[in-house]
């Protein structure tokens, strides 16, 4: 079969599976026996994708995904987090659009402890939507930092999703963890930035509030008992990574075992939270790993019919340098976030991204976290952004989803232009990790 044709039908295939609304893991796992049959030899292909199944969800590398995904949980149903925005929000005064940067600021807490995107966006949209609103504030400076710090838990670590990219194109995952940092951090300035000096130039966006004359103490008080403590969390996971005492999969372990422990010291951890923190992340974690089982024999399938390495040849004959083809990647990624989610993304372009990056000399970090924030942008992008529906499913009813798509809009070029950045130099997103690790 021409590479061409295997190439367009696997893909193809994947593509008319998702639109017709079966679920991702169903899709993936259908076109992958479909090609496995065809290309690797009938029942041959049946018993190399069990093969490849069994040896690629026994990887202990992808032990953090779970790990990462129950520690937000837990964190998010025992209510530690809501705790620790009520605080932040003592201690942000007299700044213009002050709940916008509060929204912000708990949005990057939570971000560098959660790594679900989701689970922060519902918690920051619950939290602080409605009270926001009933003080006057025009929705899309209400609803805009909610989705975008929402988003960011994507790029920051503790990410779920740097984990699968990382074991899917065969990227360090700590060094991926380390770089997407700074990009995470400077989405989080130019966020504050952009809101203040929006509410600047129209202070009707964002009313003036009255606030309650208290004490000096009693406004840091609950930031100490509740932000700070969260704050070790991170210092746990990270810090186990970057002192290098720990692999991915211990520190994830370890940030488990500080949340457990920070929800008994708050009185906070119940039976019933428990089980629900469990549930959810089973949930995650097996739709994740169900992909990951058919992802191996996925590549193989475009490899042995030729299509990775005609794909390349055909790329090469343009003669492209590194920043053009990592330029073609990034259009390619943003369009499919239009339309797909995030890890069928992976799926669909990973088996061709890697070897073509590869074979254009990009370095593998650069190329992990182009891939970390063009998903992230499109869990914001329209008409099927994961996160505007969560947007929409925590606003009220007189919000539309024209409003939603205009709130997240200014939020969406900030991001790209933070991506434009990092294609243009590359070193903002390795230099963290070559710092540490060298």
């Amino acid at each position: 079969m021409d590479w061409v044709l295997t190439l367009t039908l696997m893909l193809g295939g994947l593509m008319l599976l998702l639109l017709a609304g079966l679920p991702v893991a169903f899709a993936f796992i259908t076109v992958t026996m479909v090609g496995a049959f065809e290309v690797l030899g009938g029942e041959r292909g049946f018993v190399q994708l069990a093969r490849n199944a069994t040896q690629t969800v026994s990887n202990f590398q992808l032990a953090p995904i779970p790990l990462f995904i129950l520690m937000g949980e837990i964190l998010f149903h025992s209510g530690v987090a809501h705790r620790a925005i009520d605080a932040i929000e003592r201690v942000v005064t007299r700044v213009p659009g002050r709940l916008s940067v509060v929204t912000i600021f708990g949005g990057t807490v939570f971000a560098a402890l959660s790594g679900s995107t989701i689970a922060n966006t519902a918690m920051l949209g619950s939290t602080l939507l409605p009270g926001m609103l009933r003080k006057g504030y025009h929705p899309s400076l209400a609803m805009g930092p909610i989705m975008a710090s929402g988003a960011i838990a994507m790029l920051i670590p503790p990410s779920a999703l740097a984990v699968l990219v990382g074991s899917l194109a065969g990227i360090s995952i700590s060094g991926l963890l380390i770089a997407g940092v700074l990009p995470a951090l400077a989405l989080a300035v130019l966020f504050v930035v952009y809101v203040v000096i929006r509410c600047i130039v129209n202070p009707g966006l964002a009313p003036t509030e009255d606030l309650p004359d208290i004490s000096l103490a009693e406004r840091w008080r609950p930031f100490f008992i509740y932000v700070l403590p969260l704050s070790l969390m991170f210092f746990v996971v990270i810090g186990s990574l970057l002192a290098g005492v720990a692999t991915p999969t211990e520190s994830a372990a370890l940030g488990c075992i500080a949340a457990v422990v920070l929800s008994l010291c708050y009185r906070a951890l119940s039976f019933e939270n428990i089980h629900r923190a469990l549930m959810e992340t089973v949930k995650l974690s097996v739709m994740i790993l169900f992909i990951i089982a058919a992802s191996q024999t996925f590549a193989q399938v475009l490899s042995f019919s030729g299509a990775t390495g005609g794909f390349i040849k055909m790329v090469n004959l343009i003669e492209p340098t590194p920043t053009m083809v990592l330029i073609g990647m990034v259009l390619i990624l943003l369009f499919l976030g239009c339309f797909i989610d995030q890890v069928s993304m992976l799926m669909i372009t990973v088996p061709i991204f890697v070897p073509l990056a590869a074979n254009a000399q990009i370095n593998e970090l650069v190329l992990g976290v182009t891939y970390l924030l063009t998903m992230e942008i499109g869990l914001l992008t329209p008409p099927f952004g994961l996160l505007l529906f969560v947007m929409r499913g925590v606003a009220p009813d007189t919000i539309s989803m024209r409003n939603i798509y205009a709130a997240v809009t200014p939020f969406v070029f900030i991001k790209l232009a933070v991506l434009a950045l990092i294609v243009w130099q590359p070193a903002f997103s390795t230099w963290l990790p070559d710092q540490i690790f060298d």
